[in-house]
C-alpha cells in the first residue's frame, strides 16, 4: 500500500490497508482537524500535483518550499559546509528532480529537524541520502513512522558538525529546537528557527507561541528563558517559517521581541 501523508499538516504515517483514521499531530491544540474532516494523500499524488522550487538565500544554502503550498507551508533549508551538507527542516515531497539536486550539490551529511510539525517524510529523505536524522528525545513521542537512521539527542545543545550548533529551546514543543550557524551571514552567523522563534509580519520582530493556528501563547517566563538561551550567540541573521526571515540585527531582534512580549503579557490593556 501506499505511505499515507495527512492533507493538513503532511506527517506521513507506516504502510497499512487504509490510512489512520486520525493525525494525532493534527488531533493537538498546537495543530488543527479542518472542518472538512481527515483526509490523506500519498507520495505519488503528492508529487504529480506539485514540485520543490529551490532559492540560493547565501552562497551555502538553498531554501527548499513545495509550490503550489502545500500542508502548512513548510520550508527547508539545504546548508553546505566543508563537512558535509545537512538538510535544516524537512518537506512532505520528495520526488526525482528534488534527488538529483541534492545529490548534484554532494548529498546528505545529516537531517536536524525543529519540532514535529516538519517530520513530514524524514524517513524517506533519510533513506535516499543514507543520513541521520537528528531530533530531539523530548519529542520522541510524535514520531509516527519509526526509523533507524533517527538518533534522539537528549542534552539542550549538541554540535551537529563545527560551526553548526543544535539548541533545545523548548517552547512551541517541548524539544523545540533551533540551528546556529557560526559561519552565516558573511562569518556574522545565522540562526535558522522554523517556528520555535517565528518571524512576524513587519520582518523586524519575532513572536514565540504554544499554537499557531489557534492563537495560543506561550508564558513569559517560558519566552524569557528562550531569549536568555539565544543572547550570548552572536547571529545577525534568522530564517523563520513561512518564507520569512530578519535580514540583519537579528540578535537584536529576538531580544528587543522578548521583552515587548513579556510587557504585553503583564500590562493590563484599557
Amino acid at each position: 500500500m501506499a505511505i499515507p501523508i495527512c492533507l493538513t499538516c503532511g506527517t506521513s504515517y507506516p504502510d497499512a490497508p487504509t490510512p489512520p483514521a486520525r493525525c494525532p499531530i493534527c488531533d493537538e491544540e498546537r495543530q488543527y482537524v479542518p472542518a472538512s474532516g481527515q483526509h490523506w494523500t500519498t507520495p505519488d499524488a503528492l508529487a504529480a500535483a506539485h514540485a520543490n522550487a529551490w532559492r540560493q538565500v547565501e552562497p551555502a544554502l538553498f531554501e527548499i518550499e513545495t509550490q503550489p503550498r502545500f500542508c502548512i507551508g513548510q520550508r527547508a533549508f539545504l546548508l553546505r559546509t566543508p563537512h558535509g551538507n545537512f538538510l535544516w527542516d524537512c518537506l512532505a515531497l520528495l520526488d526525482p528532480a528534488t534527488v538529483a539536486l541534492v545529490e548534484a550539490l554532494g548529498g546528505l551529511a545529516g537531517i536536524a529537524i525543529s519540532h514535529p510539525h516538519y517530520y513530514t517524510t524524514m524517513p524517506d529523505w533519510a533513506a535516499a541520502f543514507d543520513a541521520p536524522v537528528h531530533l530531539h528525545a523530548r519529542d520522541r513521542d510524535w514520531v509516527m513512522r519509526p526509523d533507524d537512521r533517527v538518533v534522539f539527542w537528549e542534552e539542550d545543545e549538541r554540535a551537529l558538525a563545527p560551526g553548526l550548533t543544535l539548541l533545545r529551546l523548548g517552547g512551541h514543543f517541548p524539544g523545540g529546537t533551533v540551528l546556529h550557524w557560526r559561519d552565516g551571514a558573511e562569518g556574522r552567523g545565522a540562526l535558522l528557527t522554523g517556528d520555535i522563534v517565528q518571524v512576524g509580519a513587519d520582518r523586524n520582530s519575532v513572536s514565540f507561541l504554544w499554537s499557531y493556528p489557534n492563537w495560543l501563547p506561550l508564558s513569559g517566563a517560558t519566552v524569557a528563558r528562550i531569549a536568555a538561551r539565544l543572547e550570548p550567540l552572536a547571529f545577525a541573521r534568522l530564517y523563520g517559517a513561512f518564507g520569512l526571515h530578519v535580514a540583519a540585527d537579528a540578535s537584536a531582534v529576538v531580544s528587543r521581541s522578548a521583552a515587548r512580549y513579556r510587557a504585553l503579557l503583564e500590562t493590563d490593556q484599557p
